[in-house]
């Protein structure tokens, strides 16, 4: 895994300023440079099913968090992905460590005060060296090097991989998502979404066994099927950015509802404001680049 992000990297961003500059041309400049400049995270999970073992390796913001029945009954919440940025200790110390002396190396939560993930793909204007950077912008198409750049790259697309062991046949889950949903909903909001939804489609199987011990199990609480968390202070969890933005009690007990087929939508339309139909359409209405602010 770590192989494969690396190496995919390495021919976005390093390849590519050879084949530009070996065929000086502005076309072949505007095909691959486009790439280089841009940046992506990445997540992936790879499942052994012989060993019953998990693998995700995370490369940016993108969280991977695992939901799993406790005894309760209930649903808890597990991280298997650290988001990686500027406000993470352990990613800041990581930059500093490799990058002595300069203080802007991780300014304001930004990676020389610019980029927030530390680790992603692309961005090349945080890898490639100034001169590097100063002969495409002079003869083809890049950004202008930052002040603060010395001892790049300080960006890196090789993925933290985490190793657990799951049973998907008690029910494990896995959510993957974009750091756009954990903007609005917590870990355990999202888990517990999911087992509500569990919940509802096994009680509209009419008359099946399954159903009924499923409804049984869970019964037909309006809360969420999730242990409570362990808090902001041990788990890194935060009250989401937008639920802070839009001036949201985290506390409410009314916000959720089930109505989709689909799990994936159920979470996306909880998130952009589930009950509040009015924000859920005043939400997808926004269009790009403005949406980005809000959703």
């Amino acid at each position: 895994m770590k192989a494969g992000f690396t190496r995919l990297d390495n021919d976005i961003v390093y390849a590519s300023v050879q084949k530009v500059l070996q065929s000086n041309s502005k076309r072949v400049a505007a095909e691959l440079l486009g790439p280089a400049l841009s940046g992506s995270c990445a997540l992936l999970s790879f499942y052994d099913s012989r060993s019953k073992t998990l693998r995700v390796a995370c490369t940016g913001d993108s969280r991977a968090v695992l939901g799993r029945r406790s005894s309760s009954g209930k649903w808890t919440a597990t991280a298997l992905s650290e988001d990686q940025t500027g406000s993470n200790p352990n990613e800041v110390a990581r930059m500093r460590k490799a990058h002595p002396g300069e203080d802007r190396v991780i300014h304001h939560g930004r990676v020389l005060g610019g980029l927030e993930p530390t680790r992603a793909f692309g961005d090349a204007s945080y890898k490639w060296t100034r001169d590097i950077s100063e002969r495409l912008r002079t003869s083809f198409f890049a950004r202008t090097a930052s002040p603060h750049l010395k001892t790049p790259p300080y960006v890196t697309a090789e993925p933290v991989v985490t190793t657990t062991k799951i049973n998907p046949d008690k029910g494990d889950f896995l959510v993957m998502a974009t750091d756009g949903l954990w903007e609005m909903l917590t870990n355990e909001e999202v888990v517990g979404l999911v087992g509500k939804w569990i919940e509802s489609q096994a009680a509209e199987q009419s008359k099946s066994q399954f159903g009924s011990v499923w409804s049984k199990i869970f019964g037909s609480s309006q809360t969420l099927p999730v242990e409570a968390g362990q808090g902001e202070g041990t788990s890194g969890q935060k009250t989401p950015i937008r639920v802070r933005q839009w001036g949201i009690s985290p506390d409410e007990k009314e916000r959720f509802l089930v109505r989709d087929k689909n799990v994936a939508t159920h979470l996306i339309r909880n998130a952009l404001g589930g009950k509040n139909e009015e924000q859920v359409c005043a939400l997808l209405t926004l269009v790009a680049p403005f949406s980005r602010r809000y959703r």
